[in-house]
């Protein structure tokens, strides 16, 4: 797969350079000449990146976006031509003109970002059986339904409530080596949906988790080096 952004501009000079650049990063980009417009754009498909030519409506935009998209937005990278160096509601931001340095700055560590949201927030789907130790040393049986970076999803047909504990072991698929995770209840939802994050994982069972979940995500590799 391949990030992909939706650039916000009409102004050519923006455009031709934040469009050479974030070739470079194998970021597939979407141009759009106006916020009104980008809207409807954003509710059409996944965007990990906006990068927002600064205008009077643009305010706006962003609020927009933080409703459409929730906790878990795109980031945001404004162009402005003010003198400060925050924009409100946007992550980052890079001075106009923009120049390959700068813009390259700020792609930079905008990449950096959606990598580590990506690798955080995605989950693979398992269907994996494991009879789990709870906080009271009771056995209890689960279904690993999906794994990430920071966190399972399980189902069950015992009840847990927000801050329980649950111990287990676990076998990826097309590995080896079987993991030890602790993990704690962050949300429960009817009929035995259950969200998991991760309390302790051993070192050496972290790197298999790691290995594995980064042979899942294969995300298109930038031209150039970061």
């Amino acid at each position: 797969m391949a990030f992909e952004c939706l650039l916000v501009s009409r102004d050519p000079g923006v455009v031709c350079m934040m469009n050479r650049l974030l070739d470079n990063l194998s970021i597939s980009t979407n141009i759009c000449l106006s916020s009104s417009k980008a809207l409807g754009q954003l509710s059409e498909g996944s965007t990990d990146l906006v990068i927002v030519d600064w205008e009077d409506d643009s305010p706006e935009f962003l609020n927009r976006l933080r409703e459409c998209y929730g906790w878990k937005k795109p980031t945001v990278i404004a162009v402005s031509a003010a003198k400060e160096c925050r924009v409100p509601g946007a992550d980052l931001w890079v001075r106009k003109p923009v120049t390959a340095e700068s813009g390259a700055k700020s792609l930079k560590a905008a990449y950096s970002r959606m990598l580590y949201d990506h690798r955080r927030h995605t989950r693979y789907a398992l269907m994996s059986a494991v009879v789990a130790t709870d906080g009271k040393g009771r056995s209890v049986g689960l279904t690993i339904t999906d794994i990430g970076d920071g966190g399972i999803g399980v189902s069950t047909k015992q009840e847990f409530v927000v801050g329980d504990t649950l111990a287990f072991r676990l076998l990826l698929p097309n590995t080896d080596q079987i993991i030890y995770i602790q993990a704690r209840v962050q949300w429960t939802r009817q009929y035995g949906v259950v969200g998991c994050e991760f309390l302790r994982i051993p070192p050496v069972d972290l790197n298999i988790l790691h290995d594995w979940l980064t042979s899942k995500s294969q995300i298109k590799k930038p031209l150039v080096e970061l």
